[in-house]
């Protein structure tokens, strides 16, 4: 199979890109950082394209010379934690473009290479699901990738193309690092995660590749929450 993993370098694509590519999937990885793509495919034997991601002409020309493809992620992201009152509005334009766009990007060029069908996974989160102080710039643009994963799925069934959405909880990858690398804050964090811990990596991948599997390809228009419980359960 032919995979695209967007922002492929990162801790959740990381983790994702080495799981297929242990099973023998074909792999293109896509960032902006081309240091880190390199060492990755390097140590994978994965092949990738340096682009913005939020650019659409640059990430479909990179998909187009690799396809016809079976699956594309989206694992670009980023955490913002401000109230709306003190978020500017730079900081929420990024967000909505590193998150938002991103996805809208990366599904666009996987529809256009996917001449047989195949499956695209979008990564929301928790707490867009559920309020959690703080979080409106993120909350937002998470919200509204469950929202084009929804009517995707709808738009494109016909094809035999299915969109899914994971949502997790904190996840212990570099983009969390201020919350995992404060003892005080990565302890309350887990705190608020039902199973009394935060993920890793490797708890999200492993959805995102069942996802892709053609195995399970009576699954379309969903939210998976990998999050400990947090979206669903109280904590005690």
């Amino acid at each position: 199979m032919k995979y695209v993993v967007a922002a492929g370098y990162g801790g959740t694509g990381a983790a994702l890109s080495r799981r297929l590519a242990l099973r023998g999937h074909e792999l293109l990885l896509l960032g902006r950082n081309g240091d880190k793509l390199a060492a990755i495919c390097a140590e994978i034997g994965a092949q990738y394209a340096v682009t913005d991601l939020t650019q659409l002409e640059g990430v479909e020309a990179a998909v187009g010379a690799f396809g016809p493809i079976d699956g594309i992620v989206n694992c670009a992201g980023s955490i913002l934690l401000k109230p709306a009152h003190i978020t500017s509005e730079a900081e929420f334009q990024q967000t909505l473009d590193t998150n938002l766009k991103t996805a809208f990007v990366v599904l666009r060029a996987g529809v256009k290479n996917m001449p047989g069908g195949g499956s695209i996974v979008l990564i929301s989160t928790a707490a867009a699901r559920m309020g959690y102080a703080n979080h409106e710039a993120i909350a937002a643009a998470k919200a509204g990738v469950m929202g084009l994963g929804l009517s995707a799925a709808a738009t494109y069934a016909s094809r035999n193309i299915r969109v899914n959405c994971v949502a997790p909880g904190l996840v212990d990858t570099p983009l969390a690092s201020r919350i995992t690398g404060n003892e005080a804050a990565l302890k309350a964090s887990a705190a608020m995660h039902a199973l009394g811990r935060i993920g890793q990596p490797e708890d999200v991948a492993s959805m995102i590749e069942f996802l892709l599997d053609p195995a399970n390809s009576w699954i379309t228009g969903q939210v998976f929450g990998v999050d400990g419980g947090l979206g669903t359960v109280r904590a005690k």
